[in-house]
């Protein structure tokens, strides 16, 4: 048997689909008026969400996303300098070894092995 929930998300992106169709249906000159039927399909399939299971569930996991975002601690602006040196440090002595390596390969095999050099 199908759940009341599963109709309203059909329902729900059905709306949606037909907002999409009413915006290539709107010629294209007519800016603000074309977008109108995907605003108010968006806002339509929202409210019809808004009352199944699985809109309350997202909106508790939005909710609850929220909370953790405001837990976390920015580090400050010394912080940030500091990591950004580091980084550029990391970058800059793996670039001087990546080029040692390569220029080594280079000679090992162009001088060395096929005696090109």
């Amino acid at each position: 048997m199908v759940s009341i929930d599963k109709i309203k998300v059909a329902a729900s992106l059905l709306l949606v689909a037909l907002g999409v169709t009413g915006f290539y249906l709107v010629p294209a000159d007519q800016g603000i008026v074309r977008s109108l039927p995907v605003v108010l399909s968006l806002a339509l399939a929202g409210f019809v969400l808004w009352f199944s299971n699985p809109g309350r569930a997202f909106v508790d996991y939005a909710r609850d996303s929220i909370k953790e975002a405001q837990k976390v601690v920015f580090p400050t602006r010394k912080e940030t300098w500091q990591m950004t040196g580091v980084v550029f440090l990391f970058v800059g002595v793996l670039s001087l070894f990546m080029w040692g390596v390569d220029s080594g390969l280079t000679w090992v095999f162009y001088d060395l092995i096929l005696g090109r050099g």
